[in-house]
């Protein structure tokens, strides 16, 4: 379910608020603006100089890509290295030239192109694994911010719950404002532990697990392409590609250990 992420962090959220209100606590008392900026303010600047200003720029598309990732279809591009594997072994390597336009996939018609061209086994190896290592690395980079962010958040509230209580300590000749004082400050902490908790780290674990399944189907289309390239029947090919595939996605006849036919390709299903 792409909407996960969002669910997840409104469930959060309103779990936290619902707590509080049952035992009698406004929502409105958790808004503190200067508590806001000690911790909005002190996080974004500390991560900004931390990470750089060009990750920063990016951090709306990657809340975007968190909340609206669609999960990779292992399904869909095993079916369509398979049909590629009897397409080439019926008919040769070269007629799968005509068949990249019809790939959608920019990873796949590369390396199928590298085949096509006739490239040794091994390099096409050693060139599909450093693209997917290369990816893998700006996937990592791209959630450093969140993971930074989420350290840096629980002490910008301490910081903020510090400089609260020397406010509160400056005015201890006015008995009746210690308690609204009080509390503001320790709003702080609140805001900078439930900020990193709720919304900075779910959205860094979110970002790594969508790269994880992006590299997953990159590995299984790596061993596809090699499996095309030497040749094997489509029927080896489905079963070495099966493992990828979590035990609900394949088939009665796979499970039993009986590859299901290679279905033809189809340039509109490419």
């Amino acid at each position: 379910m792409k909407a996960a992420t969002a669910i997840g962090i409104g469930m959060g959220i309103f779990a936290l608020l619902l707590s509080a209100m049952m035992d009698g606590t406004s929502p409105a008392t958790f808004i503190n603006i200067s508590a806001l900026i000690t911790i909005m303010g002190g996080t974004g600047g500390a991560t900004l100089a931390s990470v750089g200003m060009n990750s920063m720029k990016r951090i709306p598309s990657l809340y975007k890509m968190a909340f609206k990732a669609e999960p990779p279809d292992m399904r869909a591009r095993l079916d369509l290295l398979v049909s590629l594997a009897d397409k080439a072994r019926r008919e040769g390597l070269l007629a799968l030239d005509a068949m990249l336009p019809d790939v959608e996939d920019s990873f796949t018609r590369n390396a199928l192109q590298l085949v096509v061209d006739g490239t040794d086994p091994e390099m096409v190896h050693t060139i599909i694994e450093a693209e997917v290592d290369g990816m893998a690395a700006r996937h990592e980079a791209a959630a450093k911010p969140f993971e930074k962010a989420g350290g840096f958040a629980p002490t910008m509230g301490i910081i903020g719950t510090v400089m609260g209580l020397v406010h509160v300590l400056q005015n201890l000749s006015a008995p009746s404002t210690l308690g609204p004082s009080i509390s503001s400050a320790f709003l702080a902490t609140l805001m900078g532990v439930g900020s990193a908790n709720v919304i900075f780290l779910p959205v860094a674990n979110r970002l790594k697990a969508i790269s994880a399944e992006e590299v997953e189907l990159r590995m299984m289309t790596l061993e596809g392409i090699l499996s095309i390239q030497a040749g094997d029947n489509p029927r080896l090919v489905a079963d070495k590609l099966m493992s990828y595939l979590p035990p609900v996605e394949r088939t009665e006849e796979q499970s039993s250990g009986s590859a299901a036919p290679a279905p033809s390709l189809q340039p509109e299903a490419a």
